[in-house]
């Protein structure tokens, strides 16, 4: 048969094709679990605060300690399997998730709720590397593992929206405790079938080394920096708290380098950096999280604050986008396949940047479907386009042994894009609305605010012009591309996955 099967480490036997499928699905599932929950928190907000008696800097920990855990450990969770098997590790943060759930949806006091997130961030932290890494041990490279990356780009576009769509139904109707208790099903039933359906694979090359002082030094860098940028909009870019952790993230990344280039099991080997797929795949990825979440955060704040829509109402309006970024992510695998990933991102970010001018043109007195509603619709498309391309381009052709590596490095760009988007856009955002005089009355307020966010979008828009333009640099055009594969510059793998 010329049919391309996975080979399973645990057991040797190849994986058929509707195994494949149904592993996607489980890992999907997964997937969708932790995109769910950085955003669906956001409705139940108030009432949490109500209820605990929560402060404004209180409440806000309940969305930091969640942002801080995941930001800060993904590279180490990604790698973490790697070494120590991936549906192992997999399963553990699955059950770690589950667990941090339901003590959040339990929890009777602040102290229990945020150290009880910053726990469900940490699982999410080895949930979604380890997922797209058993992806991409599943998934053949090539057609198939585009088409399975396709259908994880729309995904995640599904949950980066569904927050918002779900969180204001649950919590009028059960509570805000179900926000949380709606994942214990969930990751019980992944915990049921995982271990049936997912194959467990290892590096096998460095089973005993584990890089301790890399680990911890790129894990305080990293939660520094999102540190440093989430609360920017608040401290000030040139607030001491921020020019000292981002102070600080600089010369620990500066020495993660260091011990990384001696160290003989290194957690991120510095030749992986020199694959120029992966570099750019990254860094496009970086703009398209900045341009995801800052701008989905100043259409919620412009539809809710200037237009008056509540919660649930503006959830419901954001099924257009929903829908259009799992068509941009369908279709940009069937394109990637032919073309390659620089055209297809170019275009993506390109869109994107056209949605956002399109939304500079909000008004005080506009309507969902004169304001909004196309912004809306080019801005799925582009995001799910984007967002396949970058990713295929970033993981394409890294070997398998290293995959949870590389999963870690795409979404730790990802995720620092999103901190990094949304702290840019909303001190923007805030700037014209504090010039506004006491008393001004509230008019005037409206208008300073909608100008504020006029200029978010704007800024927006550059931002993904600047992905547009990293994708159309770094991105090697296919022909050259298949002259020279990424393969060649990563290490070769110990053992073989598949058998023709």
């Amino acid at each position: 048969m010329n049919t391309r099967r996975r080979i399973s480490r645990a057991t040797g036997k190849p994986m058929s094709r509707l195994r494949r499928w149904l592993a996607l699905a489980l890992l999907g599932t997964a997937f969708f679990m932790v995109i769910l929950d950085g955003t669906i928190v956001y409705v139940a907000l108030p009432q949490i605060a109500a209820d605990l008696g929560l402060s404004a800097g209180g409440a806000q920990w309940v969305m930091s300690s969640y942002l801080l855990c995941f930001g800060g450990l993904l590279l180490l969770g990604g790698r973490t399997a790697d070494l120590l098997g991936r549906r192992r590790v997999f399963m553990a943060g699955v059950g770690l998730f589950t667990t941090s759930s339901l003590l959040c949806g339990l929890a009777w006091s602040p102290a229990l709720l945020i150290a009880a997130r910053a726990v469900q961030g940490a699982s999410a932290a080895i949930m979604a590397p380890t997922a797209l890494s058993l992806v991409m041990a599943v998934f053949p490279d090539g057609a198939e593992r585009n088409k399975a990356l396709g259908i994880w780009g729309g995904i995640g576009g599904i949950g980066a929206t569904a927050g918002l769509l779900i969180g204001g139904p649950v919590t009028g109707s059960l509570g805000w405790q179900w926000v949380f208790f709606i994942n214990v099903p969930v990751g019980l039933a992944v915990l049921g079938f995982g271990r049936r359906l997912l194959p467990e694979s290892i590096d096998t090359g460095c089973m005993r080394c584990f890089d301790v002082a890399g680990g911890v030094t790129v894990t305080a860098a990293l939660g520094l920096l999102i540190y440093g940028i989430a609360g920017a909009s608040g401290a000030g870019w040139t607030g001491m708290r921020t020019i000292a952790s981002l102070a600080a993230s600089a010369v620990l990344l500066g020495l993660f380098g260091l011990i990384e280039a001696r160290s003989r099991g290194p957690l991120v080997p510095l030749r992986i950096l020199r694959s120029r797929a992966l570099v750019g795949g990254n860094l496009v990825l970086l703009t398209v999280g900045m341009s995801v979440d800052g701008m989905l955060l100043i259409v919620t704040l412009y539809a809710q604050n200037v237009l008056g829509y509540s919660p649930v109402q503006f959830g419901l309006m954001t099924a257009v986008m929903t829908v259009t970024s799992v068509i941009g992510a369908y279709a940009a695998q069937a394109v990637v396949t032919r073309t390659g990933p620089r055209p297809v991102a170019a275009a993506g970010m390109a869109l994107v940047g056209t949605a956002c001018l399109l939304l500079t043109q909000v008004s005080v007195d506009g309507s969902y479907w004169r304001d909004i509603f196309f912004g809306l619709l080019i801005f799925g498309t582009g995001l799910g386009a984007a967002f396949v391309a970058s990713q295929i381009a970033a993981l394409s052709g890294v070997a398998e042994r290293e995959s949870g590596l590389a999963a870690g490095l795409a979404d730790s760009a990802f995720n620092t894009g999103s901190a990094l988007g949304i702290a840019i856009l909303s001190t923007v955002a805030v700037s014209g609305a504090r010039d506004v005089p006491r008393g001004a009355g509230r008019e005037a307020g409206l208008r300073a605010m909608t100008e504020g966010f006029q200029a978010a979008f704007a800024v927006a828009a550059g931002i993904a012009a600047l992905g547009a333009l990293l994708a159309l640099l770094l991105f090697r055009p296919r022909r050259l591309a298949e002259g020279s594969t990424v393969r060649a510059e990563a290490a070769p793998e110990t053992e073989p996955l598949e058998e023709r």
